[in-house]
């Protein structure tokens, strides 16, 4: 488990399955202790026991198993309260309260925006708390999810939307993909001085176990290859090498279809 401090909470990150993170939010003004997107309640409950604090809150970015699978068993053995997004409820095990933009959660000492970000799936939300983000499936280290029910116009508008946060704003994403992805990265923005120094320090945290997460928002401006097109400059690079349109969606829908196939 790793830790981090923000201003009125702490963030405790935990290892699940074979790549997810669970993110345990602790707020010190209050009792709150939060999960967001448990894959996993045995590995939440041994973090409970370590902090010595019991489970108050569940919040799911989406329906998918590894970031549900342990609403039941943590609402059984805590009787936590469960979020989730409101226009996707139906989906989401043992939903308690349904949130979304125009309706965010009231935790107490806890400033919580939602930020409706379908693409991955259809029912996809975002928690904005203060400096952090937790996307869920939809930004990761240099990635962002795959098209399972969205539209890439979508998943660029959702992207757009949080890479409209603060660039200080810490990325708390639900997967370890980071290096793969800069992998990917490399080939489709040769020349990025950032991206290489990124692959460098990514490479080197990986080989001493410690994660590549969190980023932040503007280290993905500048190197993660699915918010690039955001700079003209990229734009009109990439579509001429690859002979498309020199516009960010068709940039973004080539870079995502090239991905799924890479």
């Amino acid at each position: 488990m790793w830790s981090y401090q923000h201003q009125r909470f702490n963030v405790h990150q935990i290892p699940a399955l074979n790549d997810n993170y669970v993110y345990l939010i602790e707020a010190l003004q209050s009792n709150v202790l939060a999960v967001v997107d448990p894959a996993d309640a045995s590995v939440v409950n041994q973090a409970c026991a370590i902090l010595d604090k019991p489970l108050t809150h569940i919040l799911n970015t989406h329906h998918h198993w590894d970031h549900t699978d342990g609403n039941k068993a943590l609402k059984q053995r805590w009787s936590c309260t469960i979020l989730g997004a409101a226009h996707d409820a139906q989906r989401i095990p043992c939903i308690d309260i349904q949130t979304s933009e125009q309706i965010p959660p009231e935790l107490d000492g806890l400033n919580i925006q939602v930020l409706d970000v379908n693409g991955h799936t259809l029912g996809h939300i975002a928690y904005v708390i203060d400096d952090a983000l937790f996307c869920g499936d939809t930004l990761f280290g240099a990635g962002c999810g795959r098209l399972f029910e969205g539209t890439a116009k979508q998943m660029w508008q959702s992207l757009q939307k949080i890479a409209a946060l603060p660039n200080a704003t810490q990325v708390y994403c639900a997967h370890e993909y980071t290096l793969p992805n800069l992998r990917f990265a490399r080939d489709v923005d040769a020349g990025n001085s950032a991206l290489d120094k990124r692959i460098h320090r990514d490479t080197q945290a990986r080989m001493q176990k410690n994660p590549t997460i969190p980023s932040n928002i503007g280290l993905e401006k500048e190197t993660n290859p699915f918010l690039r097109p955001l700079d003209d400059a990229f734009v009109h690079a990439y579509s001429k090498s690859q002979q498309i349109d020199a516009n960010a969606l068709d940039v973004f829908t080539h870079l995502r279809q090239s991905k799924d196939r890479w």
